[in-house]
C-alpha cells in the first residue's frame, strides 16, 4: 500500500513512468482504397426502382397521433404542391 503522504501534508514524490505510446497506421493498399470508394458510392447512391411503402409499427403510429404529428389537413394550400 503506497502511502500518499510522507510527513504531514507533503505529497510523496511520484515515480516517473518511462512508457511512450505510439499510434502507428499501417500502410493501405491503394487498389483496395479505390475499390472501397467505388463500392461505397455504389451502395449509398442506390435507389430502388419500385420502392414499396413501409407500414410503421403500431406503437409509432399511436405515439405520432398522441403528439399531433398525424393531424394533416389535405386541403391546406401550403401542402398542395406535395399532392400534385
Amino acid at each position: 500500500m503506497g502511502n500518499k503522504f510522507v510527513r504531514g501534508d507533503k505529497a510523496a514524490k511520484q515515480e516517473k513512468n518511462d512508457i511512450i505510446l505510439l499510434k502507428i497506421v499501417p500502410p493501405v493498399d491503394q487498389t483496395y482504397v479505390k475499390w472501397l470508394a467505388k463500392d461505397l458510392a455504389r451502395i449509398h447512391s442506390f435507389t430502388p426502382k419500385r420502392a414499396r411503402p413501409v407500414q410503421p409499427p403500431d406503437h409509432y403510429v399511436e405515439y405520432m397521433k398522441l403528439n399531433g404529428w398525424l393531424d394533416v389537413d389535405l386541403d391546406d394550400p401550403d401542402l398542395a404542391h406535395l399532392f400534385k
